[in-house]
């Protein structure tokens, strides 16, 4: 497997670009990194440990080492996260708040069939179906995992394994081990190149429904009392994504704040500790824990 073969499909800035690489040492991080050095960028990885498992803190040093090898610089920063209900979700919480803005991450078109069916589930609805959020830090969206496997074997490169990548516990791995291999089996073809086109033509279809509400301030609660219920939900979606790094929330997170928008309450929870109240006639997103004894 040659990188100048899977350089054409990828998506990176040009040429002397300085950029930061998400990078915990898995197969597809470390194709990023390689693929990130090939295509002549200013590279620093950034690796997060949890401090989940034993001899977690020692893989920031292996994949510094790596870094080292291709002329890449290497961060390495701790966010601890103690083991127990909602541990993805925490530990995604915790990597975005330790990683610097704007890094870019080893999502591969797998990890866009997961989320198209995660997002699905969770009632996302189009937003949802367009998968991954912000593709621009996603240059590795049209490989495979397969083929990043491959690159890290031809470069002699021993990715680490992440037991939390095999744990039931998780929808994700449950969709990524039972139901991709089911939907495969009862249609007879490959799911993943349909749900990442799926996922590009729900894109299209986002980009052509937020110029709706272009122009429209999602934080006034009186303005959007003037829209219908649809154009103010589709307002309040494309604001709450932006607040939860391109995730979009599920239709009932969306219709809690439009309540809250309405007077119908003074706040909400709606995902990963974002909590949205509305104080003199606004709507903002207030830290975790957090209270505002503003009026209405």
């Amino acid at each position: 497997m040659e990188a100048a073969d899977l350089l054409v499909r990828c998506t990176f800035p040009p040429p002397g670009t300085a950029v930061d690489c998400a990078v915990s040492g898995g197969p597809d991080s470390l194709a990023l990194l390689v693929l990130a050095v090939e295509a002549d960028l200013t590279v620093t990885a950034w690796h997060v440990d949890h401090g989940l498992r034993p001899g977690s803190n020692e893989e920031g040093a292996r994949v510094a080492a790596v870094a080292a090898s291709l002329g890449a610089a290497a961060v390495s920063v701790t966010a601890v996260v103690d083991d127990g209900p909602n541990l993805e979700e925490r530990a995604r919480e915790a990597r975005l708040g330790a990683l610097p803005d704007g890094v870019l991450t080893g999502h591969t078109a797998d990890d866009q069939a997961e989320t198209v069916l995660l997002n699905l589930l969770r009632g996302s609805g189009v937003h949802g179906a367009a998968g991954i959020g912000d593709p621009g830090r996603r240059p590795l969206l049209d490989l495979r995992r397969s083929e990043t496997l491959a690159l890290c074997d031809a470069r002699g490169l021993d990715p680490l394994d992440d037991p939390m990548n095999a744990d039931p516990r998780f929808v994700r791995n449950r969709i990524r081990h039972e139901v991709l291999p089911l939907l495969a089996e009862v249609s007879d073809r490959d799911p993943v190149p349909l749900l990442a086109r799926h996922a590009r033509h729900a894109g299209e279809a986002v980009a052509l429904l937020d110029g709706l509400v272009e122009g429209v301030d999602p934080t006034d609660a009186r303005k959007l009392a003037r829209l219908t219920p649809e154009l103010a939900r589709l307002a309040l979606r494309g604001w709450l994504t932006g607040l939860l790094d391109g995730r979009p929330p599920d239709a009932a997170a969306v219709d809690r704040v439009l309540d809250v928008a309405g007077g119908l309450g003074r706040a909400t929870e709606v995902a990963g500790g974002l909590r949205i109240e509305r104080s003199k006639g606004r709507l903002r997103p207030v830290p975790e824990g957090g209270r505002d004894d503003g009026g209405r």
